[in-house]
């Protein structure tokens, strides 16, 4: 058990750092060259270095690192090393691709469209591997689990990054010109596209149902490492006879540390649901 665990962990940063390198060469060599932009802190970086002439990789790595230790603070080590790897090796394939002579001849839309698709494609391994290399997320992540710690409710991270990455293309519409902010859409359009169909709206809420007889443990857990609570039903299996059914609401980016605490009790499973909406 203990081996297969450090096997999947370890393809989980090799996962990380191939979409990492997917996503650079994607803005370096396709998308910046038909005046697009990447979105969230990746696209602040960007303006940045545009406006003031300043290398694009040391702009991306100064604009992460302040995000990268907030998620130390508020998220943890484990999914803070993760985004820290992700982020490492997408700054180190932007420097690497911008010096690599590539052209794709051919109309801005389709390039953009065909980077768009190679990003989200790069973001969604990442971002399934438990790892993350945008700010945005990071900081969307701490405001619902902040909210979530405040107020006891759950939400979704989709009103913070709709509002982050619309500032972020006003910017671009006023400071840089209106064919780099339609085309920069474009990009997010068809990027998050990929990414919610391969991670299942990896922004919204999730809801995980447990199966176990060790409720009182998971209960434990889930309020020591994650700080949630569950709902309590009593159920009976065909063979295992007694057990209680759980059932808890977290953010994608906690989903690891769950699974973690259902693995550690034995004769538990679970299963994974997308919220779209939950009424008071």
């Amino acid at each position: 058990m203990a081996k297969t665990k450090k096997k999947k962990e370890i393809l989980s940063y090799i996962f990380i750092v191939i979409g990492a390198v997917m996503a650079s060469f994607s803005v370096a060599l396709i998308l910046l060259p038909n005046d697009a932009i990447d979105y969230g802190t990746a696209g602040v970086a960007i303006i940045i270095s545009k406006l003031t002439g300043f290398s694009l990789s040391p702009c991306v790595l100064a604009v992460f690192i302040p995000f990268i230790v907030a998620g130390y603070v508020f998220l943890g080590r484990s999914f803070t090393f993760k985004a820290a790897l992700g982020s490492i090796v997408y700054t180190i394939g932007l420097d690497f691709f911008e010096n690599v002579p590539f052209e794709l001849n051919t109309e801005h839309f389709l390039a953009t469209t065909f980077g768009g698709a190679i990003l989200g494609a790069g973001l969604s391994l990442i971002l399934k591997s438990g790892g993350c290399i945008d700010g945005s997320e990071i900081l969307a992540n701490i405001i619902v689990k902040k909210l979530g710690d405040k107020t006891g409710r759950n939400y979704s991270m989709t009103p913070f990054l709709l509002l982050f990455n619309a500032l972020v293309y006003l910017t671009v519409f006023f400071v840089i010109d209106v064919t780099a902010a339609l085309l920069s859409l474009l990009v997010y359009i068809v990027a998050t596209a990929l990414i919610d169909h391969f991670t299942d709206h990896f922004e919204a809420v999730k809801q995980v149902t447990i199966i176990t007889q060790d409720p009182d443990g998971i209960i434990y857990d889930i309020k020591n490492k994650l700080n949630k609570t569950c709902t309590i039903m009593d159920s009976r299996g065909a063979i295992a006879g007694n057990n209680n059914t759980l059932i808890c609401y977290v953010s994608y980016f906690e989903l690891p540390i769950m699974k973690e605490i259902i693995s550690t009790h034995s004769g538990s499973f679970s299963t994974v649901s997308t919220i779209d909406e939950i009424l008071r």
